[in-house]
């Protein structure tokens, strides 16, 4: 199974980061010194993919200009003589090729990855990835699971463990353990009423999915919220093809929760050795205060 693209979802409006992204998409906010969006590009990266397919909408073209070249800045920088911050901006112009598509209407996940059905095509394996949510350790998020993909030539999804009264806030993989962290998937729900499944393994938007994805989501209804949920299709996909559940390594931040966005940037501040004793010391302080 080989897996050359990744479909990224970033129509949606951001509403949990207003006020800050009334104006800016929620994905271009930065965590430390890059934005969100480049993270996610970054696992996808890491684990062989370069072809990135953004779902976007009307009013995320920033997402796709910040993989791109800025000759205006970029000639800033050289006649400064800036030349390790000018080697950053051709890096992240060179990283990946940006192809895209609209989602005329946010109706959910499920409809984001329908839409670049014409992108990916008929006959490869693809993997998605939403563009808010951050992994990071070792292999953790993508090159996680692209790697058990190909191994076991299956769909695959990244799950980790919640509390029990916490699974009505995701979709829920239910099945039995086959490996350690691996499971062999035998239904899914999304968003579950608290007490009413056993399984505590979460969704954490990390995917491999099949082409043949997208004939289960144009079958599917709307279902939680009034929209066309990614896991019922991939309920019906488990059944008729086969899907691994696989539990995430690493430390996951949701940025768009601020308690997450906050702990990132907290997160990868002292992990910079420049800031790290300073940064600590205001942190110290604070608390203090």
């Amino acid at each position: 199974m080989e897996i050359r693209k990744v479909v990224i979802p970033v129509a949606g409006w951001g509403t949990r980061s207003i006020p800050a992204s009334k104006n800016i998409p929620k994905e271009m906010l930065p965590i430390y010194d890059k934005p969100v969006i480049q993270y996610v590009v970054e696992e996808a990266v890491m684990a062989g993919i370069r072809d990135v397919v953004f779902v976007t909408s009307q009013n995320k073209k920033l997402v796709e200009d910040h993989f791109d070249y800025n000759p205006q800045l970029e000639a800033v920088l050289e006649r400064a003589g800036k030349t390790a911050l000018l080697e950053k901006v051709h890096h992240v112009a060179e990283m990946i090729t940006v192809m895209s598509v609209r989602q005329k209407r946010q109706l959910g996940l499920g409809h984001a990855v329908l839409c670049a059905r014409g992108i990916v095509g008929h006959d490869d394996a693809f993997a998605a990835t939403v563009g808010d949510d951050l992994m990071f350790g070792g292999d953790a998020g993508l090159p996680q699971l692209v790697e058990t993909a190909r191994k076991h030539n299956l769909p695959c999804i990244g799950v980790m463990e919640v509390p029990a009264d916490k699974v009505n806030r995701y979709g829920i993989a239910m099945g039995k353990e086959i490996e350690p962290g691996l499971f062999r998937v035998e239904n899914l729900v999304e968003k579950p009423a608290v007490g009413t499944v056993d399984s505590r393994l979460a969704i954490v938007g990390r995917y491999v999915l099949t082409p043949d994805i997208f004939d289960h989501l144009e079958k599917v209804k709307p279902g939680v919220g009034g929209e066309i949920q990614l896991t019922d299709a991939l309920a019906m996909l488990a059944r008729e093809r086969g899907m691994l559940a696989v539990k995430m390594h690493g430390i996951r931040f949701d940025a768009g929760d601020w308690v997450d966005y906050l702990a990132a940037n907290v997160y990868f501040g002292l992990r910079d050795p420049k800031i790290h004793d300073e940064l600590q010391r205001r942190i110290r302080e604070l608390l203090n205060n």
